[in-house]
């Protein structure tokens, strides 16, 4: 059975509206660190480049590095 592993860092906004933005992007390095991240986050607000129907993004909420691990049980054989 092949398995196959992936990592995202998932970043998560409130919107002025009240909601959340999240924003997910694949293969994080492995030496990531908080303060890159909240560096980012805070570029992302500051630069208010999504516009949204809620209004713009106006606070950090949350960040998280997501592993997913998929295995394959099953695959239909190939004609």
């Amino acid at each position: 059975m092949p398995t196959a592993t992936q990592k995202v860092v998932r970043l998560v906004f409130t919107v002025a509206g009240g909601g959340t933005l999240t924003v997910t992007l694949p293969s994080p390095r492995a030496d990531l660190t908080q303060a890159e991240v909240e560096q980012v986050m805070e570029l992302l607000i500051e630069k208010n480049i999504f516009e949204l129907p809620d209004g713009d993004l106006v606070a950090k909420r949350d960040a998280k590095i997501i592993e997913t691990v998929t295995e394959d049980i099953f695959d239909p054989p190939v004609a």
